[in-house]
C-alpha cells in the first residue's frame, strides 16, 4: 500500500463517516510498496485511525479479503473490520510462509494462511464465494444497520 492508495482509502473512510453510511472494503494485496518506506507505513496507521472514527459513529465496517491479502494491508485496515469475510481458498497473512517457518523454527500445516485455516482459528467470520458475495453482504448490512434505521 503506497501513499496514494492509503490516502484514497482514508478519504473513502472519512466520506462514509461524514455521510453516516456503512463501509465495505474489498482487499487484495501482495504487500506494501516498501521502497516508499515511512510513507507506506504511515498509511497503515492513518487508515486504522480513520476507521476508529467510523466505529465511534457506530457505523459498520465489513472487510472482504480476496486472494491474496497479505503484509501491511492485512496488518492494518483489512484485519479490523466489524465483520471479516474471505473468499474460499484465499491466501491471508502478514509474513510469508518461509519467513514464519524460519522465525518460529517449526513446520506449518499445509493449509496455513488460507481462509479456511483462519476461519477454523477464529481470525475471520465467514467464507463466502464471489457468486454469493453480493447477497450475503446485503444481508449482513441489513442486520448490522437494523438498530440505526430512522422512522
Amino acid at each position: 500500500m503506497g501513499s496514494v492508495v492509503g490516502e484514497k482509502l482514508t478519504r473513502l473512510i472519512e466520506t462514509a463517516t461524514d455521510r453516516g453510511i456503512p463501509l465495505i472494503i474489498v482487499s487484495t494485496s501482495g504487500g506494501a510498496r516498501m521502497y516508499e518506506g515511512m510513507f507506506s507505513l504511515m498509511q497503515m496507521a492513518k487508515t486504522c485511525g480513520a476507521l476508529a472514527y467510523l466505529a465511534k459513529q457506530r457505523l459498520p465496517y465489513i472487510s472482504v479479503l480476496t486472494d491474496p491479502t497479505t503484509a501491511g494491508v492485512m496488518a492494518s485496515y483489512a484485519s479490523v473490520g466489524d465483520l471479516i469475510v474471505a473468499e474460499p481458498g484465499a491466501t491471508i497473512g502478514f509474513a510469508g510462509r518461509r519467513v514464519v517457518e524460519a522465525t518460529t523454527q517449526s513446520e506449518l500445516p499445509p493449509d496455513f494462511q488460507t481462509a479456511e485455516f483462519l476461519m477454523k482459528h477464529g481470525m475471520i467470520d465467514a467464507i463466502v464465494s464471489r457468486l454469493e458475495m453480493k447477497s450475503r453482504l446485503s444481508t449482513y448490512l441489513d442486520f448490522m444497520m437494523s438498530g440505526r434505521r430512522a422512522a
